[in-house]
């Protein structure tokens, strides 16, 4: 069955203190593409994060974020004093010289840059950390994979319900050009008939028939009716199929509205063209709900 790109996925564990809170927002996109926001000590699972996400997803808008939350007493980030010192210094020796007496700020000098640095764990701790949050990341991920097969599933449902109106003009169409081309004949004599009339002649039947025939080749749309008909059966076993379907149903509506086009083109008749417009009407929704497709 399809999957949707759309999707949310959600995990968090605890280790060594800290709770890791792992969130994944997908959406549409003609290719993979990955957004992942990390804290700066643990920037270093980028890589590895990605690898996660690549194994499962094929295609969309990737959105992960990462938060850490301390619940112990270690500090995620340690104070560069040597450079809050020089700081420090220099505004009091601006100070004095301006003779300003508001004192220092100490919770603005902590926002400038190089002031806090990152706490950066040690191999053997990173690479615990690297499982954990990988771990996280996986559970996120198959949440994630969840809610896209549940809204592949109401997709599916909702192109199967307009394919299956699809076929149902399809076959007005292909009965209706039978009768068109008789009709046709019918109209061709009568109306010969009248202008012939005042003049005493007749028109052979070899004459009429060749006229016919040629109306009927500039005006079949059989081999139209066929393609359009096979077209809809190959989107049907692609929606059915597992694995990625996204790309194949986006061509195959593209080519449905090509065969549609072509017999609007061609047919002479009212209510074929009628049936056309309700087809290209339902492509139109298809291709719409195609672009959602993994």
């Amino acid at each position: 069955m399809i999957n949707s790109m759309t999707g949310y996925g959600g995990a968090e564990g605890q280790f060594n203190g800290v709770i890791y809170v792992v969130e994944i927002r997908t959406v549409n996109n003609r290719y993979f593409k990955a957004r992942i926001k990390l804290p700066e000590t643990a920037a270093f699972l980028e890589e590895d994060i990605e690898k996660v996400l690549r194994r499962s997803l094929s295609r969309g808008m990737v959105n992960y974020a990462l938060r850490l939350k301390n619940i112990s007493a270690n500090a995620f980030f340690d104070i560069d004093e040597t450079a809050l010192l020089a700081v420090m210094e220099k505004l009091d020796r601006i100070r004095s010289s301006v003779d300003i007496e508001s004192p220092i700020d100490m919770a603005y000098l902590l926002t400038l840059p190089g002031i806090l640095t990152p706490v950066l764990p040690d191999k053997e701790v990173a690479e615990q950390v690297r499982r954990k949050v990988l771990s996280i990341t996986q559970q996120a991920v198959e949440q994630l994979e969840q809610m896209r097969a549940a809204e592949g599933a109401a997709l599916a449902a909702d192109l199967d319900a307009s394919c299956q109106a699809m076929k149902q003009d399809l076959e007005r169409i292909r009965a209706r050009g039978v009768t068109v081309l008789q009709e046709y004949a019918k109209k061709l004599r009568k109306r010969i008939d009248e202008l012939l009339a005042g003049a005493k002649l007749q028109l052979d039947d070899q004459t009429l028939a060749r006229e016919v025939a040629i109306f009927a080749d500039r005006s079949d749309i059989s081999e139209e009716i066929t393609r359009l008909d096979s077209h809809l059966q190959q989107f049907d076993r692609s929606c059915q199929a597992d694995g990625q379907a996204g790309r194949r149903l986006d061509f195959l509506s593209q080519e449905m509205l090509r065969e549609a086009n072509t017999i609007a083109s061609k047919a002479s008749d009212t209510e074929i063209i009628h049936w056309v417009v309700d087809i290209k009407c339902w492509i139109d929704r298809i291709k719409e709900q195609v672009q959602n497709v993994e």
